[in-house]
This record gives structure tokens, sequence and C-alpha cells, in this order.
């Protein structure tokens, strides 16, 4: 009977699991149409800001120079690892730093070991695991996705912006999943400055039109390639967000299936032990009876 009794405590243990992951999971649902219809908005409007911004500067005078496309002689490197601030959403964030590392030991070696590089974590549970490897973590901006909008997106890109004109910085990148669907997200790692990189000048447009600026096109450009900035950020934020809670239905989903199948194997185990039990019960009463007999 100790058997059965273990068994039963176990089967209700798994129950109740299941009960929390099936919350979860369906929270995370809600969540993430929300945080989808978000970025969905969001990506056809960055893609045409983008868009116009390497087309006015395609068409301008290689003379002139955007402060924000100037390369420094800065030789410290700045990364915005972006993860959550919860987990219980599978390798959502081991991956991003898993990257994160692999980017620092393969790309900026030099940097690492000369002291160059610093890492700006957006969520506890990157920062958290960063630390415990011992990496150098500058600042934490956990609070942005206690309630994610782009104001207070926008103090963050405008102290980036500001580290890489006074020279404090010379690469600043983002680390981040984007968001493909519930099942899927992809690790991304991008430059967020120094902006119209020569690998992305290589891109050229096969025609050009003329176009008549006012005031002027380097004006235009001084004035987008801020606010384009701010969206960049702004729209890996929100990936990163609708990435996060895909990744936790997906994992409550299989952790529900999971805790679905145990039970069916719990359940019968405890019907054969139960089985067992009386059985045993029944030799016993009937050796007991043929021994009253005798």
């Amino acid at each position: 009977m100790a058997n059965l009794k273990e068994i039963r405590i176990r089967l209700n243990s798994v129950k109740s699991t299941r009960q929390i992951t099936s919350a979860m999971k369906m929270v995370s649902a809600a969540k993430l149409r929300r945080a989808q219809d978000s970025i969905l908005q969001l990506r056809p409007f960055y893609i045409k800001l983008h868009d116009m911004v390497k087309r006015v500067n395609d068409g301008m005078d290689e003379n002139h120079e955007n402060v924000f496309s100037r390369s420094t002689d800065a030789g410290r490197v700045l990364l915005v690892v972006i993860t959550s601030n919860r987990g219980l959403c599978g390798a959502f964030n081991s991956n991003i730093v898993k990257r994160a590392i692999q980017s620092i030991h393969d790309r900026y070696a030099e940097a690492h070991r000369a002291g160059k590089l610093d890492i700006i974590a957006i969520g506890k549970k990157g920062a958290d695991q960063l630390r415990s490897k011992n990496y150098k973590i500058v600042a934490t901006y956990h609070q942005l996705f206690d309630k994610l909008n782009y104001e207070q997106t926008v103090q963050l890109a405008n102290t980036l912006m500001g580290d890489f004109m006074t020279q404090k910085y010379g690469i600043i990148k983002l680390i981040y999943n984007q968001f493909r669907n519930a099942a899927v997200q992809e690790v991304s790692e991008e430059f967020f400055l120094p902006v119209l990189s020569t690998h992305e000048k290589e891109d050229k447009y096969e025609s050009h039109m003329e176009y008549i600026y006012e005031p002027s096109d380097a004006a235009i450009l001084d004035e987008m390639v801020p606010y384009t900035l701010r969206v960049q950020l702004f729209r890996a934020l929100l990936e990163s967000n609708a990435s996060e809670h895909g990744a936790r239905m997906t994992a409550m989903h299989k952790a529900t299936d999971n805790a679905t199948e145990l039970i069916k194997e719990l359940e019968l185990h405890y019907n054969k032990a139960r089985q067992a039990a009386i059985t045993g019960e029944i030799l016993e009463i009937v050796g007991g009876a043929e021994a009253l007999k005798e």
C-alpha cells in the first residue's frame, strides 16, 4: 500500500503542474497576440523608413558624412544584449547569451582582453547569466519590459547615440531574438552604430531617381538618422517581446503535453499496483479460509 500512496502523491503533483503549465500557456497566447500585432504593424514602417534613409544617403555627395555613420577612433565596443525578465521560455535566453559570448570571443576578442568591451543588459535573465560568467555589465534596463513603449525606448536610444557621438564607444551592437512565429525565434546580431556601414553601402540601388530636397538632403538625413535609430531599438525590443511570449507558449505547450503523457503512465502503474494489492489480499483471505477448514 505504501507504493500505492507514493504513486497517488506523485500523480496529484503532476496534475497540479499540468494545470499551472496549461494556464501559463493560455496567458502567453493572449500576450503573444498583442505583441505580434505590435511588431507586425511596426515592421513595414521601419523597413520603409530604413529604405528612405538609404536612398537619401546613396544620392548624397560623398564628401558629406553623417555624424552617426562616421567611424570613430574609439576602440571600445558596446553590446546591447536583450533577453527577458522571466524564465520558463525554453532556450530563449540561453541562445542570446551564447551568441553574445560567441561574438565577444570571435569578433571582439582583442577588445575584450584589453578591457574595452562593455555590455548593457536588457532583461534580468541575460544579466544574471552574463554576471555568473564574469562579463562586465555597465548598465541594466530591466524596467523597459514592465511597460514597453516608445517613450522609454527613446531615452535609452538617446543615451547610446550620445555615447557614440562623444566617442565613448566606436561600435554599438544589438543582440536579440527576432520573431518569426510562435515556435521559431531567430537570434539576430546587428549594428546599431555606426549606421550605413561599408557592407550596407555595397547594396546600391540599380537606378537612382532625381529628387528635390527641402531644405537639403544633408539636413533631412541629419533628422532622419536619429529617428531611424530610435525606431530600430524599439523594433528590437518589440521583436524580443513577441519572441519571448512565443517561446514561453511553446515551452508550456510541450510541458503540458509531457505532463499528460506522464499522468497516463502513472495512472497505468497505479491501476496495476492496485490490482496487484487486491489480488494479494484475496489470496490471503483464501489461504486463511483453507487453513481454517484444515
